[in-house]
């Protein structure tokens, strides 16, 4: 299977096996995009006089031109945006209009890529959230249907809008009508600030049944249909595992056009890491938001460019779509050839609609296969494409889209997952509709002129999309990487913080439980004291770090608020609060000694994955047994990662100097002298913890005798006396087994050493602590 340009379409059914309606088969290109000079390419800038250029494409205004729009009853107006936007065109001037308006576009027949630009502001009298209106095509297309650019902007974190579609145009010498109808609500109107037409060459996107192969075409017996894009993605991440771009790499274009992608989304690509017993427990997961009916086309890119993959069964791994197997044994270098071959391969995924539910996510799955198979236990991906395909009434719209989840790593799912059947022929997929035609050219002009290299990407990397807002302190990261609230979705969350939801306070503020998605998921919502400048900076940082970081024993966030003054994080909610509130000072039962160790167990895991786990050491700064959150099940989670700190280098022992920070109690001595931080910091603060999980007492106790005024140094010098269990938690007394209390105070004590370099790393802490969980 060395060529990918013949590539094979697997179908892919979540849930139910339905019959396959919509299956789109495309032809691999034949002759060089070089060749092909397009026959229509329309660049409208609506709403404005004469014509423009916006990094070298021509724009053409619609006033007094042969494109005016037509409209129904009373005339549509244009107007300049009340805020001008970063990019001035099209996005300076729209045309508006409270009644029906239609553009018309003289063209011939075939494939034709239609492009719409919207930068929802307010324009005169136009009221940018009153705008919510359908667009539908000629050809019967319904392209958007009560479509709010608002809140789409709002959603994703953006300040404009575009939508990419692909539809085919079969009539000849014919005109293309898009038409923008308002809805029927009080005040609503359409607009659209620009309007771009290309086309492209049919083979790009179909091929006949005589050139298929004998593969059967079901439900698709012309070429009329319609694509959307919905995702173009560079997925790497610079806090993640990731390789990071190789620009020396000469990548062979053996297999695909080498405009199919820009360069750097097959010199870069995500990776699980290095650990490969962490890799084998979990997935690496990519999670995007779809509409419900609808059949999608899914691109994903591969290239093998790290020099130690060289050979077949190197690196192999299983990929899962919508929860279904669909390659039991991806291998790139079988795949392409060679190391720097770049492939991609495509599958057709239909997503039912189930039961009241507009919206479902998209998952894709990449776990290592094991040892026997293969030499890294890894997985592999550079890029990501989503296209969806028109439904059965000619609708490509549906709820505006959100954005994807970033790259997560998610537990292995214990269920066996069921292989789909991979329909054999010569079918291959789209080539990126945006780079097609003068898109080439434009590309290739980005290359020679570096300003405009950052301005105009087609494709997004996930982890580095700035956004221009009027919040104050968003991140530029965040909008891709979780959910972001409205205000008031946070207030109905929690009854407009209702005294009667707060579930804990702190120094950040208030913690409440609310409830999200219509009242059915219970979350954890910590709100900012507006008062707290400190606490402004680790919100950034609290979700700049937490929002990329996915793993069971680490606590997850789901999403923020970022309004005006009001600062708010929302995470999984945990059932059983935090490791203090079991041990001391509380009216909770005492938790046995063996569920006290494996709560250890696994906050020692989630530290190790921090240390360890991901490209460059990250530092908690504060660990503590209220920062250790317990869920129903009792599984430890680390949590509050504001004072996180990630280390500029991989590099064991290597220090961060930096001003002193966590909490009393748990600081470790060096640190505190030195102003010198690196993970045997972390690795002290949890051998404080695990003394306060065996004697149930503070770290500070400033009401008792003086030398028991440190918990770890009263433990150290009791252990050392042998008198270790006679400071224990007296409900534990009798109920530890000499030689598990022997090793637990081992690792315990090795973990407070003054000097950091005789302390263990989190990696011995974890199997020192599974070794005394069986003994």
């Amino acid at each position: 299977m060395r060529n990918t340009g013949h590539r094979c379409l697997c179908l892919i059914i979540p849930s139910i096996l339905t019959p396959v309606y919509l299956f789109i088969f495309l032809h691999y290109l034949t002759i060089p995009i070089a060749g092909y000079t397009p026959t229509e390419n329309f660049a409208i800038n609506c709403g404005s006089r004469g014509n423009s250029q916006e990094l070298g494409r021509n724009w053409m205004g619609d006033i007094d031109s042969k494109f005016s729009p037509s409209e129904k009853g009373k005339l549509s107006t244009t107007s300049p945006a009340a805020e001008q936007p970063f990019e001035s065109v099209p996005y300076s001037t729209a045309r508006l209009s409270r009644n029906e308006f239609t553009y018309s576009f003289p063209l011939t027949a075939g494939q034709k890529f239609i492009r719409l630009h919207f930068y929802p502001s307010s324009y005169g009298e136009f009221n940018g959230s009153k705008a919510f209106f359908s667009v539908k095509t000629g050809g019967g297309y319904t392209l958007l249907s009560n479509f709010s650019a608002a809140l789409a902007a709002e959603d994703l974190g953006k300040e404009t809008i575009v939508r990419e579609f692909c539809i085919y145009f079969n009539e000849e010498g014919g005109k293309l009508n898009i038409t923008f109808t308002p809805t029927s609500a009080a005040d609503a109107y359409a607009f659209i600030n620009g309007i771009e037409i290309v086309s492209m060459p049919d083979y790009l996107y179909y091929s006949s049944e005589e050139e298929a192969s004998g593969v059967h075409i079901i439900g698709q017996q012309n070429s009329l249909y319609a694509l959307e894009n919905l995702y173009r993605l560079n997925v790497v991440s610079a806090k993640l595992a990731f390789v990071p771009v190789n620009t020396s790499i000469n990548l062979k274009f053996t297999q695909i056009p080498n405009y199919t992608a820009p360069l750097d989304v097959y010199r870069s690509a995500r990776t699980m890491g290095n650990n490969k017993t962490e890799n084998m427990g979990y997935n690496l997961t990519w999670a995007l938001p779809v509409d419900s009916g609808f059949s999608y086309l899914l691109r994903l890119h591969f290239c093998e460019f790290q020099p130690e993959i060289q050979e077949q069964h190197d690196r192999e791994f299983t990929i899962f779509i919508a929860n279904q197997t669909v390659e039991n044994h991806a291998d790139m270098i079988k795949w392409s050839g060679g190391n720097g071959v770049p492939i991609y391969r495509d599958y057709g995924v239909m997503m039912p609609t189930q039961g009241s539910n507009k919206k479902s996510k998209l998952y894709i799955q990449l776990h290592p296969n094991p040892d026997d198979r293969t030499v890294y236990n890894d997985a592999i991906l550079n890029g990501i494409e989503l296209f969806k395909h028109i439904n059965s009434v000619n609708e490509l719209a549906g709820d505006f889209n959100i954005q994807p989840s970033a790259a997560q790593f998610t537990p292995r799912a214990s269920n066996k997952m069921k292989l789909v059947a991979i329909t054999g022929g010569v079918v291959c997929g789209i080539v990126a509709v945006s780079v097609l035609c003068f898109f080439v050219v434009h590309e290739m002009k980005r290359k020679r002129d570096p300003g405009l290299r950052d301005r105009a990407l087609w494709w997004r990397a996930v982890f580095h999309i700035s956004t221009k807002s009027s919040d104050t302190h968003r991140s530029s990261l965040t909008s891709n990487l979780c959910r972001h609230f409205g205000l008031q979705e946070i207030k109905t969350a929690t009854k407009n913080f209702d005294k009667g939801y707060i579930a804990g306070e702190g120094g950040f503020g208030n913690v409440y439980k609310g409830y999200i998605n219509g009242g059915t998921t219970p979350v954890a919502i910590k709100r900012l004291n507006p008062e707290s400048q400190q606490g402004a900076h680790e919100f950034m940082t609290e979700i700049e770090m937490l929002s990329q970081l996915r793993h069971i024993h680490l606590v997850s966030l789901i999403g923020y608020c970022n309004h005006k003054r009001e600062m708010i994080l929302v995470y999984e909610y945990m059932a059983n609060g935090n490791l203090r509130d079991h041990l001391y000072d509380t009216d909770n039962p005492p938790l046995p000694w063996t569920q006290r160790l494996q709560i250890c167990i696994g906050a020692a895991r989630g530290l190790h994955y921090l240390h360890a786990g991901v490209n460059k050491t990250i530092i908690h700064r504060d660990v503590k047994t209220t920062n250790i959150l317990l869920d129903h099940k009792w599984v430890a989670k680390v949590s509050d990662f504001g004072l996180s700190k990630m280390s500029p280098t991989s590099v064991a022992n290597a220090h961060i100097s930096t001003v002193v920070k966590g909490s009393f109690g748990y600081l470790d001595p060096e640190y505190f002298r030195f102003q010198r931080l690196n993970e045997k910091s972390d690795v002290y603060s949890f051998g404080v913890v695990l003394f306060e999980v065996l004697c149930a007492r503070p770290p500070v106790n400033q009401t008792g005798e003086e030398e028991q005024a440190g918990l770890a140094h009263w433990a150290v010098t009791s252990y050392k006396n042998g008198k270790l269990e006679e400071i224990i938690d007296p409900h534990l007394k009798g109920k530890i087994a000499p030689m598990c209390l022997e090793k637990y105070g081992e690792i315990a004590v090795s973990c407070v050493l003054d000097q950091r370099i005789k302390r263990p790393s989190m990696s011995d802490v974890v199997r020192g602590l599974e070794l005394a969980l069986e003994l």
